[in-house]
């Protein structure tokens, strides 16, 4: 799954699943939105535009339907594993 992080705006970090076209965008107030039937584009164009957060409000917050952010990673959901079969430190 495509991440990238953003140095400027409020936006901090978008995912996206090309599989389901899912956008979840992480915000600098810790919160996640996540968009469904995102096209592949749209992300790609975000990823490049010189302000994500003024092409989130003109291109995506109104056109696309929200829906409940995605799990997190696998890379992170199998290193929660093998910490439990293995013992963390928590």
């Amino acid at each position: 799954m495509p991440t990238k992080t953003f140095s400027n705006g409020r936006i901090r970090k978008a995912d996206y699943d090309a599989a389901s076209q899912q956008l979840d965008l992480h915000w600098d107030n810790q919160t996640v939105l996540a968009y469904k039937q995102v096209p592949p584009e749209v992300y790609r164009r975000l990823c490049s535009a010189p302000n994500p957060t003024t092409y989130w409000e003109d291109r995506i917050a109104e056109e696309y339907p929200k829906g409940a952010p995605m799990k997190p990673s696998a890379a992170s959901d199998g290193a929660k594993k093998l910490s439990d079969l293995f013992g963390g430190a928590d």
